[in-house]
């Protein structure tokens, strides 16, 4: 029988669902709420929460275009975990880019 330490079917990641939602939007700025969700893998209802708790931080700013609303990343922003609170979303994401 195996240990359970040495099972890896576990689900977890390194980057958070935020992280994932900022990174998306830094691809495409255009991308819907929908395709948020099926790319991160979380419900609709999910990116909705956390894309207004990054408005409501003033980490991203909404526009109504429409029906839809268009995100825009402030990349100023500085991260808010003490341990990286020396470095801004921007950099963050200029690492991760494609």
């Amino acid at each position: 029988m195996e240990s359970k330490s040495k099972k890896t079917n576990s689900k977890w990641t390194f980057l958070t669902n935020h992280m994932h939602v900022l990174l998306c939007l830094h691809r495409d700025e255009e991308t819907t709420v929908r395709d948020l969700a099926s790319q991160i893998g979380i419900t609709e209802r999910s990116v909705q929460r956390i894309l207004a708790e990054m408005v409501e931080a003033k980490v991203l700013t909404r526009k109504k275009i429409g029906r839809n609303n268009k995100y825009s990343i402030r990349k100023s922003y500085r991260l808010r975990h003490p341990l990286e609170k020396n470095h801004t979303v921007g950099e963050l994401l200029s690492i991760l880019e494609e």
